[in-house]
């Protein structure tokens, strides 16, 4: 264990988030892996820009593989989820950030709905506790 006061912060809230807080980390842990390996392309660091990918392509994978299939939300993101990882693929290949960036977005899209429908999950138990 670590003496770094935020690294023990940091794995306290890890520890404590719900799943809904943790799949918000994941999302939020692609955008800045995928902000990374584009700052290393830009750095032409091909080695840091690959690893970074990779654990944007780790965290997608991981995401896709919660998914429960019985709901057509969980199918329209499943094909999400395969275009995003093609588009990091296509990044790390070719080692440009077009595809990368386009990924970005569409994880920076999805993280937003789900924080958006946590809130509005949220606003409905207070006005039902409430009533």
């Amino acid at each position: 264990m670590t003496n770094n006061p935020y690294a023990k912060i940091k794995q306290n809230s890890i520890m404590t988030a719900s799943p809904q807080e943790l799949t918000l980390m994941l999302y939020d842990g692609a955008i800045k892996f995928g902000n990374q390996a584009a700052i290393a392309i830009e750095n032409k660091d091909m080695q840091n820009a690959h690893n970074f990918n990779i654990r944007v392509q780790n965290i997608i994978y991981e995401l896709q593989s919660t998914l429960d299939m019985k709901y057509e939300v969980a199918e329209n993101l499943d094909l999400m989820y395969n275009y995003i990882i093609q588009k990091l693929i296509e990044a790390n290949i070719t080692k440009t950030k077009e595809p990368l960036e386009e990924a970005i977005g569409f994880i920076r899209e999805i993280r937003n709905t789900w924080k958006e429908a946590m809130q509005i999950a949220k606003t409905q138990v207070n006005e039902v506790k409430a009533q």
